[in-house]
């Protein structure tokens, strides 16, 4: 079976297709299922790693991904080393690493770096997030951990809680599901904190019904297939008193689980804070670090896909 996407790069989750999204999928079932089986794929292809912000799961799960496909990785995860200390701009720096690489994984801070590099690259660009608009792997790899639970990525209800305005995985996932029929969003969040307009507008536009709300109510918490947790991101905060006001408003303890339907799963881009109870982590609704080692098989998939152009499983 021959497995191909309709983009040369991976900025924007608006970019996929539905059967770009069920090629995705599908292919990462096959990977997770015998990795071994690809394990030389991309050997003598090269990852350009370009992180202008700190990471940890996507740095590492992509770097992990290549080596597992039988490729190598160069690049920066600290920009004190490098020419952008002395003033490089992105473009010359994408410029030189695409003369380096086979495809590029770029974060970056400021809205629309990723499209500044999707435009200016003659290899593939891959987005490890870019200013607070989008995260489309991590998406990617949530709706993976989602189908991989509940066999379907459609006819669900998801809350999605906390810091909704400046964590950038939240358009990537609104937008990754409402490619699904029937999905239902609540959108919890302090009012400081809400989904941006812009978000909202696209979502809506794509046929999704979002329900912004204040706090999870009992009947909710019994209806709910998924909570999807993030932390209140205060690198992106203008000031402290701000950041202070809204921290510790969203708290996943074991009481509010044992009060929510038992199949219900908690997911968690992470890093966490203190949003997540550790006392949660030995539940079965937990699934968090599941997901992010779901994370290394997506990011496999997407690596094969952009890299190679087609694969033929």
């Amino acid at each position: 079976m021959k497995y191909k996407i309709g983009v040369e790069h991976i900025v924007s989750i608006k970019d996929l297709t539905k059967e770009d999204y069920d090629t995705i999928m599908d292919l990462t079932e096959k990977i997770k299922a015998e990795p071994e089986k690809y394990s030389k794929s991309l050997e003598g292809k090269i990852l350009g790693i370009c992180f202008f912000e700190p990471s940890t799961r996507t740095r590492l799960s992509f770097e992990s991904a290549m080596l597992r496909l039988g490729g190598k990785q160069l690049g920066f995860s600290d920009t004190a080393s490098t020419s952008v200390k002395k003033g490089e701009v992105l473009y010359d720096t994408i410029k030189m690493l695409e003369g380096y690489t086979d495809a590029i994984l770029l974060r970056h801070p400021n809205r629309g770096s990723g499209k500044l590099a999707q435009n200016e690259s003659k290899v593939p660009i891959v987005s490890g997030g870019t200013g607070t608009q989008e995260h489309p792997t991590q998406s990617l790899l949530d709706m993976f951990t989602v189908k991989e639970h509940f066999g379907r990525l459609d006819n669900l209800k998801i809350a999605i809680m906390g810091d909704l305005k400046y964590g950038r995985t939240i358009p990537s996932l609104i937008y990754s599901l409402a490619k699904y029929s029937g999905n239902k969003i609540y959108a919890v969040s302090h009012e400081l904190l809400r989904i941006s307009k812009e978000v909202k507008y696209d979502a809506e536009k794509m046929g999704m019904e979002i329900n912004e709300i204040e706090e999870l109510t009992p009947e909710l918490l019994k209806d709910l297939d998924v909570l999807y947790v993030t932390r209140v991101q205060r690198e992106r905060f203008p000031n402290d008193d701000l950041y202070n006001k809204v921290r510790g408003n969203y708290i996943v303890t074991k009481a509010l689980v044992d009060r929510a339907n038992q199949n219900m799963i908690v997911l968690h881009p992470l890093p966490r804070v203190d949003e997540l109870d550790f006392e949660i982590d030995g539940l079965p609704q937990a699934k968090y670090f599941d997901q992010a080692q779901n994370g290394v098989y997506t990011r496999m998939a997407i690596l094969l896909l952009l890299i190679k152009g087609e694969i033929d499983v």
